[in-house]
């Protein structure tokens, strides 16, 4: 079972947070145009993405008791600034090994940590990247992130710019993909949702009624302070 609050008996063998989004549902937290969450799972906390604003990417993780210094990974979905704009303000504060899409350009100056990955790769166990897609809206490429879990694997997008189709196809050749949570931009073939037991749509998704719509009983709003445990 995925619940937003796993059971007190139950511990969770992957858990998400929030911590940038284009709304907010903690009042320390302020909203902005972005998007990033803490994955901790397989004993890692790996920071996906990093928002648009350092200084309030690092407030909110403070405020949602997320210590930035904890962070062991950074996997950056894409290139966009407000995925990518907080990343040297985490580095300013621990230098963990960093993952991107191989063909694109690194933000700001970023040190030797720092892995392109080019096709599908297991960045630690249990975490693995799709591998550079190229994107059906925009002239870049983009890779998800999978999470290995009980009962079939988490993906975490950025904003799915290579079609949700494709990425979750991807996902399946590693087993039955369990939840989809990130961004999820113009997307509406709601069909594809229909293996899942979770949907979590983030930030530049557009089309978030139809898809809580089509699928009530599936989709968990998202939010700065929301906490997936699964």
């Amino acid at each position: 079972m995925i619940t937003e609050t796993a059971p007190a008996e139950r511990a969770a063998t992957v858990r998400i947070t929030i911590v940038y989004d284009n709304t907010t549902l903690d009042e320390r937290c302020p909203a902005d145009h972005g998007f990033a969450c803490v994955v901790d799972a397989h004993g890692l906390r790996v920071l996906f993405d990093t928002g648009a604003s350092g200084d309030i990417l690092l407030r909110n993780m403070t405020h949602l008791g997320l210590d930035p210094a904890s962070v062991d990974r950074v996997f950056i979905s894409h290139p966009h600034w407000d995925h990518a704009g907080g990343l040297e303000a985490l580095l300013d504060e621990v230098q963990v090994p960093v993952y991107l899409p191989a063909s694109a350009e690194p933000p700001g100056d970023l040190v030797e940590q720092l892995h392109r990955l080019s096709g599908p790769a297991t960045i630690a166990p249990g975490l693995h990247s799709t591998g550079e897609m190229p994107a059906v809206d925009y002239p870049l490429h983009e890779h998800s992130l999978i999470v290995d879990a009980p009962g079939g694997s988490v993906v975490v997008v950025g904003c799915a710019h290579p079609g949700v189709g494709r990425i979750l196809g991807a996902a399946a050749e590693r087993g039955p993909v369990r939840a989809l949570v990130g961004g999820l931009h113009g997307f509406l073939e709601t069909d594809l949702l229909a293996p899942l037991a979770l949907v979590c749509p983030a930030h530049c998704t557009k089309r978030g009624d139809e898809i809580r719509a089509a699928w009530p009983d599936k989709v968990v709003p998202a939010g700065v302070g929301r906490v997936l445990e699964i």
